[in-house]
């Protein structure tokens, strides 16, 4: 295992299930809770790399990260506005803004495909000359955004728990039900996309930092990535029980995600492959409840057979 493993590539896994763990935060607002495909996420997560990159590159890395998460607020505003105002249905609404957010994502990098940040400040750099040099070493870029995702995280589950964050869950469950109790669906819809797309477009200003640079097909394959972590973390906490719980297991998953990817580059599985083992890890972390359904199904139904056998036995003696 040490060979297939090392402190650094731990470290690496770590760094990237908790930057990544914010799409998954994402998914978990719109696929969960309001059960809505949202499909945006793709071209988000390279709209918030394309504009926290060239706020960065303006000398503005701390506010590069409030562009983003603006930038954010508005494509998930544009999806909600084509589902709710426009009929569009939520899977075609994010394939139409997704569509639209590539034209507007190399505009923003100028018309280039790829910017580099190497010399620009970050918050990376920063924090290394802050508290890189102390007692935590190597460990500084792990300490900030972990605490990035603690926050969102505390943040996430104090906002569910508030009046607004309840009539969210609640149009999730039933649109028509809230409808009827003087809830407006439309509003806390546009409110639900609105923040899950801001904490996708986040994530991807903190990857632009994170890897000095952006590139426009970042984001290619990002719901599939972050379906995995949502679907790992909601089979090992499963998708029941307190808000905080599924929140942080959303989290878990999301790292844990990386570790198996680090794990199958370290196993020689060539880059170009890693879209097959997203997909692989979906379906496998989406079939294991049910395979364990129908195992403990036939399990019963052998131990009922057996006892069934011998009680014909025991009568026939």
């Amino acid at each position: 295992m040490s060979s297939l493993f090392s402190i650094s590539i731990f470290q690496s896994a770590l760094e990237l299930g908790c930057i990544y763990a914010l799409v998954a935060l994402a998914l978990f607002i719109s696929f969960t809770i309001l059960n809505i495909a949202d499909l945006t996420t793709d071209g988000c997560f390279t709209l918030g790399c394309a504009v926290g990159a060239m706020v960065t590159l303006a000398g503005h890395p701390f506010l590069a990260f409030l562009a983003a998460l603006i930038s954010g607020v508005l494509a998930g505003f544009c999806t909600a506005f084509l589902q709710t105002k426009l009929g569009v249905e939520s899977i075609l609404a994010g394939i139409i803004v997704n569509t639209g957010l590539y034209t507007i994502n190399i505009a923003v990098m100028g018309f280039s495909s790829l910017t580099n940040l190497f010399g620009c400040d970050t918050i990376f750099s920063i924090g290394k000359d802050t508290i890189g040099s102390g007692v935590i070493g190597d460990w500084y870029k792990l300490l900030i955004v972990g605490a990035i995702v603690a926050l969102i995280a505390v943040f996430l589950w104090w906002f569910l728990g508030t009046t607004l964050g309840m009539s969210i869950r609640a149009t999730g469950d039933n649109a028509d039900m809230v409808k009827s109790s003087s809830i407006n669906p439309t509003f806390t819809i546009t409110v639900g996309l609105c923040l899950a797309n801001s904490l996708t477009a986040l994530s991807g200003a903190l990857i632009a930092q994170y890897q000095k640079s952006a590139d426009i097909n970042i984001g290619t394959g990002m719901v599939t990535i972050a379906l995995a972590s949502l679907i790992i973390g909601q089979t090992l906490i499963g998708n029941k029980g307190s808000m905080l719980r599924r929140i942080v297991g959303t989290i878990l998953g999301s790292v844990l995600y990386r570790v198996i990817v680090a794990i199958a580059l370290r196993m020689s599985v060539p880059a170009e492959a890693l879209k097959l083992v997203s997909a692989i890890i979906v379906a496998v972390a989406i079939a294991a409840p049910y395979v364990r359904k129908k195992a403990a199904l036939k399990k019963r139904e052998f131990a009922n057979y057996r006892g069934q056998r011998s009680q014909e036995v025991k009568e026939n003696a």
